[in-house]
């Protein structure tokens, strides 16, 4: 999010608190936990993968920083998170990225356990066998040449094939609708794409155990944030039946960019998401869950 997008609304968060509740819900809400940690290093989380149990997580900085951590839960609510790893995201070099080429927006995590990260400023994909490793950068076609330096691959999913699906923030096709891109281990494809929903823009993605497409989609004003989730069945690389999970009003959440989809013990499908506190104060990093229908 531009700077000074981000100062205006923020200070709305500010002077308004928490504003609208849910407007428009198929989804329950379950709980908002705010993190806190002094680290410097810590905050602009664009992105969040959940194990299957909802006891650990592996969560993506836009500086640049993989983090792995620890939740403890009461009563099925997030209670406490307690970071077991962090790394700085590294180049296709070994060097550590930084500035425009370390915008790093979304989080995939492979069948394998490999992790796919998605970037704004240059746009790309890279591949890494562990945090730690240097980054193999998927091939770069002329489709991504061109788009906005800050809208462009902030959503980023994995099917069971392991194949990739990215879209950029902004930037639509010539009939209005939002471009998903497709890597499948060869090349890049567009197989479809997702209609646009008010002034909602995507911002994180993910594929459930259930096998539905989910797009996280945030709107940002001068009373606040927004945020809405919908979904699609996803078969044979296509989607169908569009649902809006929910929708919150201004102020309801800060600014949620990632998104996980999980079912816990109990069979509950469960989306957890985070928010990017742009580093300012006067934001704040919130992990948010909901319960969503089957």
């Amino acid at each position: 999010m531009r700077f000074g997008l981000a100062v205006s609304v923020a200070f709305a968060l500010v002077v308004t608190g928490t504003a609208t509740a849910v407007d428009l819900s198929k989804a329950q809400f379950l709980s908002s936990y705010t993190w806190h940690n002094k680290a410097k290093w810590f905050g602009g989380f664009s992105a969040i993968e959940m194990s299957d149990d909802g006891r650990r997580m592996m969560i993506l900085s836009d500086r640049a920083r993989i983090a792995t951590a620890e939740v403890t839960r009461q009563s099925g609510a997030i209670a406490s998170v307690r970071i077991t790893s962090m790394n700085r995201i590294h180049s296709s070099k070994g060097k550590a990225l930084s500035g425009r080429g370390g915008d790093s927006e979304g989080l995939a995590i492979a069948p394998d356990g490999s992790i796919f990260i998605s970037f704004e400023g240059v746009h790309r994909v890279a591949g890494y066998q562990t945090p730690r490793s240097k980054a193999q950068v998927l091939p770069i076609p002329g489709a991504f040449k061109g788009m906005a330096e800050n809208g462009s691959f902030e959503p980023l999913a994995i099917d069971r094939n392991g194949h990739l699906y990215t879209m950029p923030e902004s930037g639509l096709t010539a009939d209005g609708r939002i471009p998903v891109y497709r890597w499948n281990g060869r090349h890049w494809s567009q197989p479809f794409s997702l209609p646009t929903h008010g002034n909602f823009l995507p911002v994180g993605a993910d594929i459930g155990p259930d096998g539905r497409f989910y797009l996280l989609e945030r709107s940002a004003g001068v009373l606040g944030f927004r945020s809405q989730l919908r979904r699609w069945d996803f078969r044979n690389g296509q989607i169908s039946n569009q649902e809006v999970m929910f929708r919150t009003g201004p102020g309801t959440h800060d600014n949620l960019e990632g998104v996980s989809v999980w079912r816990d013990q109990s069979g509950t499908l469960r989306a957890t998401m985070v928010s990017d506190d742009n580093f300012l104060f006067i934001q704040r990093t919130e992990l948010v869950e909901y319960a969503l229908p089957n």
